[in-house]
């Protein structure tokens, strides 16, 4: 190597130092902020998972997490946690989808449906808890419809159909928003194709899933873990709309964690937040190997 090679790698290599460091520095005030505000309180959780209470801090490994598994409010919560969760998050995913394509076809009254969707976004969540109050309530407009159609009263809130008026108010809160990510991600197919396609003769359906849900599988991916973290935080309408003890099918696993909080157990407040958290990552890491060999032929 002449020395010309040797002082150009020196340069080259000082170029990359130097834009690291400038990297870093302008990294370092959201990784201070990370470090201080989430990896130190989650450290910090699973350090009181592992112990038998915060004053005397015996280590005590996985009994926490064992009496936690054997207690059946926890069982319970985490039950319908993960049935809500199996319902609405497919629902809300498949519906965004369609109601997307239907706006993206020539229809009549476009926008309108268009504000219709979207208009549950600039509601306060307690607006929308004092909405489906009303709706739903035992002397509500709900009831009051049924029984001039010849049905009795129901306790909407206090019954086994209760699951449903949440996945329904769960779908109308958050429509919208996948709605427009949905329709975005379709903007962004290359028209060429669709064009080709449609030379080609190929149907609607084979333009669907050979094409479009290929390039959609990235925005497929973010909307379902956006439902899912949403249907996990579903308990705030939940506990408005119930309280801290709701009908047995609303308790879910955040109401556990409330009322022990509450109780100040915070070492099987701790494992409960370190096994969601398990949940939660495993879940994601197969939705990215979903999506990685779905989508791989569109990425290269």
């Amino acid at each position: 190597m002449t020395r010309i090679a040797i002082e150009k790698r020196l340069q080259h290599l000082k170029k990359n130092r130097r834009n690291i460091i400038n990297g870093l520095l302008w990294l370092a005030p959201s990784l201070i902020g990370m470090t201080i505000f989430y990896i130190i309180p989650y450290i910090q959780i699973v350090y009181y998972s592992l112990i038998d209470n915060p004053v005397q801090r015996n280590f005590v490994f996985l009994d926490n997490f064992i009496d936690l598994l054997g207690n059946h409010s926890f069982r319970t919560g985490a039950t319908n946690t993960l049935v809500f969760s199996v319902i609405a998050v497919p629902l809300a995913v498949i519906l965004s989808l369609l109601i997307a394509l239907m706006l993206e076809a020539r229809i009549p009254f476009k926008s309108y449906f268009r504000t219709f969707f979207l208009s549950p976004l600039m509601v306060p969540v307690a607006s929308v808890v004092l909405i489906w109050q009303v709706l739903f309530h035992n002397s509500g407009a709900v009831n009051e419809l049924t029984m001039a159609l010849g049905f009795d009263r129901i306790d909407w809130m206090q019954s086994a159909y209760s699951p449903i008026v949440v996945i329904i108010l769960f779908l109308w809160r958050n429509l919208g928003f996948f709605m427009i990510l949905f329709m975005a991600a379709l903007n962004n197919i290359p028209r060429e194709l669709l064009e080709t396609a449609d030379v080609e003769g190929a149907g609607p359906f084979t333009k669907l899933f050979a094409i479009k849900m290929r390039y959609l599988s990235p925005t497929l991916l973010f909307v379902t873990i956006l439902a899912l973290i949403n249907s996990f935080r579903i308990f705030r309408e939940v506990h408005l709309l119930t309280g801290n003890i709701p009908y047995g099918r609303l308790y879910m696993i955040q109401h556990f964690m409330n009322n022990i909080f509450h109780n100040l157990n915070y070492q099987r407040l701790a494992a409960a937040a370190v096994v969601m958290t398990i949940i939660m990552v495993i879940i994601i890491a197969v939705l990215f190997v979903v999506e990685n060999r779905f989508g791989r032929d569109v990425e290269e």
